[in-house]
């Protein structure tokens, strides 16, 4: 059952958005996507199983209406057509935007519990901007309450009247601290202590203690350009950078990879002081696009690069390559190593197609580099920006890309030849039976990330701003 985030209705609206920001220091404000359909771009619901009632993901009245399409991206839309939103197909979607575009984006963990179900709910996030004037950028430590379930239907306009006025709006406030230059890369730590490291556009890694920021947010206070300073900076690298990465089994373990095609370790001290190994790790001939650490094994991660490879690394092999796969055609922007079922990973390029790998199969690699992809598909009609593996579902991911989608995709579903065929009759295209969903409505989306403590909920950020959504097919 593939659920798509838009439709074409006929229907008069404006799809223009806001310009302005909802949010700021003195009045925070969160735009709930679910309760109003005349601003921003819409995001509806379509799906294909007779079976269930709704043969494009509606109610039967509405699969009837002869004057709703199914939209898909890259189909022409045409003039007198508008595309129009249906909450239904949300557990919750908040949208917000701030002065200028966040580029980059983590969820930071919380001690509120894990597992969380019950609405309202709570997310903390960090964002690094790209403001693009000198003096401007800073980091944002945002704190985003009554995060509402999506409205559901009310029988008559009392009801809904009494609704709105119980339900209390969703509140951002934010606590910015200034960073030299336009931070390329946010990555908070997963260990205890509330740190972050950003990568600058000036070339440097800093280490940030979010802890102030924090307390700021709970405390219901909002702020811009405060000066704190990062605890450490480390300017060893030749060049600027985007790849970051914590090691989730060596606490406070990171690895920082640049334009100049080398990646830097580093290593806390028991002082809390910080360690950078000077000697890089040196087998790229591009930029390191990209890092991730093995879930299991203490010294091993990955690497994508510009270069068009994926290269496995294991520091007790003196900083050397110890396998690399020639994995697209393209830039390499994003990996993923799966923490549920460990030998496989994701990878994502500028060709808009993204795979999955098996890495028993790297050994085998021919004498270009090249192995067979456990998985391979061109869905996105842009770069893929961002993949993101579930956190405790193995075969599930998320895929971001400058085409405006954030699709999902479940690598578990086989194909149905009969399913398949009624779904590309009615959706006038192929489409791959492992794809899940596709949420539309930013602009040039530039990472997206499954929040580990609330179960289905993905942060997305993008130059549009930030949408926090939970969508009706993955729930878990």
């Amino acid at each position: 059952l593939l659920f798509i985030a838009l439709t074409v209705s006929p229907r008069a609206m404006d799809v223009e958005g806001d310009e302005e920001a909802l949010w700021g220091p003195d009045d925070p404000e969160i735009y709930d996507e679910t309760e109003d359909t005349t601003e921003d771009t819409a995001i509806e619901v379509l799906g294909g199983d007779d079976e269930a009632g709704a043969a494009n993901g509606m109610d039967e009245d509405a699969a009837a209406a002869p004057d709703e399409q199914t939209y898909l991206p890259g189909d022409v839309l045409p003039t007198d057509m508008e595309l129009t939103f249906d909450p239904s197909a949300y557990m919750t979607h908040q949208v917000w935007t701030g002065e200028w575009p966040c580029l980059s984006c983590d969820i930071i963990p919380d001690s509120l519990g894990a597992s969380r179900q019950t609405f309202p709910m709570t997310s903390y996030i960090l964002g690094g901007t790209q403001a693009g004037e000198e003096n401007a950028d800073e980091l944002l430590v945002m704190k985003l309450t009554q995060i509402k379930r999506s409205a559901a239907p009310a029988i008559d306009e009392d009801d809904e009247d009494e609704e709105d006025d119980d339900a209390e709006p969703p509140t951002l406030h934010s606590y910015g601290m200034k960073h030299a230059g336009a931070v390329n890369r946010v990555k908070v730590c997963p260990h205890p202590g509330h740190l972050a490291a950003a990568w600058s556009a000036t070339g440097s890694v800093g280490i940030w203690d979010l802890t102030p920021a924090l307390a700021a947010v709970d405390d219901g206070k909002s702020a811009r350009h405060t000066t704190h300073q990062p605890d450490f900076t480390f300017q060893g690298h030749a060049e600027e950078g985007y790849a970051l990465d914590w090691s989730p089994t060596v606490p406070y373990r990171m690895a920082s990879g640049d334009n100049a095609s080398m990646a830097h370790v580093w290593n806390r001290r028991e002082d809390g002081g910080w360690v950078v190994d000077p000697k890089p790790c040196v087998g790229h001939t591009a930029s390191v696009e990209d890092i991730a650490w093995s879930p299991s094994e203490k010294t091993v991660f990955a690497s994508g690069s510009a270069d068009e490879t994926v290269k496995i690394w294991d520091l007790r092999a003196g900083n050397r390559c110890a396998l690399t796969v020639h994995a697209h055609d393209s830039d390499v922007n994003s990996i993923s190593w799966n923490r549920c079922e460990q030998h496989l990973m994701a990878s994502g390029a500028d060709d808009g197609c993204f795979r999955v790998w098996d890495l028993r199969m790297f050994g085998s690699a021919d004498k270009d580099n090249k192995v067979e992809p456990v998985a391979s598909f061109h869905w996105h009609r842009a770069a893929v920006t961002s993949v993101e593996w579930h956190p405790t579902d193995a075969s599930v991911l998320c895929v971001a890309g400058e085409d405006e989608q954030v699709s999902i995709w479940d690598m578990a579903v086989e194909a149905d030849p009969e399913a398949s065929r009624m779904a590309s009759a009615s959706l006038k295209r192929e489409v791959p039976p492992q794809l899940l969903f596709i949420h539309q409505g930013m602009s040039n989306v530039r990472e997206a990330h499954w929040h580990r403590q609330l179960p289905g909920v993905i942060v997305a950020t993008a130059e549009s701003g930030f949408n926090l959504f939970k969508t009706i097919s993955v729930t878990q």
